[in-house]
């Protein structure tokens, strides 16, 4: 399954500088005015994940193919957008199609960049929310009005996960978990909602070979890149966890939600591998590359054969067994 993020937020809050360094090169258009991004901007951005390395060695440094989220870079929304101001309307549309809203929010002081209806973290939230509820609100009046109109199918904005990504100097890295404890009550969401970033530093950070990239996260005192942090938040605020595969191919991580069955999960690779399921071989990730993949975990025992109801665990890696 696939995961889409839409990055919105008033103009000149960082949005564009914070997507281009998930890309890790300028894919969007950075500029210090008001709707330089005018088209969304779409990224693949793929999940790190360490373990997929562990899987590649035991297979000769078999290929790897890790899961990914879309980000969705929307350009700047403004107070009075859910009545069409500035770019309003085709702003909006753009956010019903993403499965998380991202709130980015300035914390930064830069006094170059211009502050186009910014004013602090807090009430720029509250702007924001108000738009997508004003919206939501005349979403749902032009539905009713409509003969047998059922609410629930409206992708109402107030109805999707939100995360918020709080975009502070590059000074404040070092204190991120305190700002996120900080600003989670400031702003009354919960701290697993918070991500605190840089963008200026991560865009610096993408420009670096993946070495070197720890050594300069350790001089800035920071635990890891916070666009990793916010990738994991994501995952957490939708509820998704990932399960893997491994052989000689490949080394592969996939997405699902939580409480998901094997048979559901068969799915996520090929709908045919859900039809024909018959069972799933299940090792433990770290006795799987402890005992060096399949052949001697499954001497050691350390291999169990589940059916379709076996509820899937993180980090598993999974053998689908599949009939004709």
């Amino acid at each position: 399954m696939g995961l889409k993020i839409g990055l919105v937020g008033l103009p000149n809050v960082g949005k564009s500088t914070l997507f281009n360094a998930l890309l890790k090169k300028q894919q969007a258009y950075v500029a210090n005015f008001p709707f330089a991004t005018i088209e969304p901007n779409v990224g693949i951005v793929p999940v790190p994940d360490d373990r997929l390395s562990s899987l590649s060695k035991i297979y000769n440094n078999a290929p790897i193919v890790n899961a990914t989220v879309e980000f969705v870079d929307i350009a700047g929304l403004i107070e009075g957008a859910s009545k069409g101001e500035g770019l309003g309307n085709k702003f909006l549309n753009h956010i019903r199609q993403v499965d998380a809203i991202c709130f980015v929010l300035r914390a930064f002081t830069d006094p170059e960049v211009i502050k186009q209806g910014v004013k602090d973290p807090k009430s720029d939230l509250e702007i924001l929310k108000l738009e997508l509820d004003l919206a939501d609100s005349e979403t749902l009046e032009n539905h009713m009005k409509k003969k047998n109109a059922n609410p629930e199918e409206l992708q109402l904005f107030s109805k999707k996960p939100c995360l918020v990504c709080l975009n502070v100097d590059e000074k404040e890295v070092a204190r991120s978990k305190e700002l996120e404890t900080r600003y989670a009550e400031e702003l009354n969401i919960s701290k697993d909602q918070i991500a605190v970033i840089c963008a200026k530093t991560e865009s610096e950070l993408a420009e670096l070979p993946e070495n070197d990239q720890k050594e300069y996260l350790t001089s800035i005192g920071a635990e890891m890149s916070a666009l990793n942090n916010l990738i994991q938040k994501a995952f957490n605020t939708l509820g998704l966890m990932t399960f893997l595969t491994a052989g000689e191919k490949e080394v592969r991580a996939w997405t699902i939600k939580n409480d998901t069955t094997a048979q559901k999960a068969a799915g996520v690779i090929h709908t045919d591998f859900e039809k024909k399921f018959i069972k799933a071989d299940v090792c433990n990730f770290n006795d799987f590359v402890t005992n060096n993949g399949w052949k001697q975990n499954r001497e050691l025992g350390k291999v169990k054969s589940e059916g379709r109801d076996y509820i899937m665990q993180e980090g598993d890696v999974v053998e689908f067994k599949i009939g004709s």
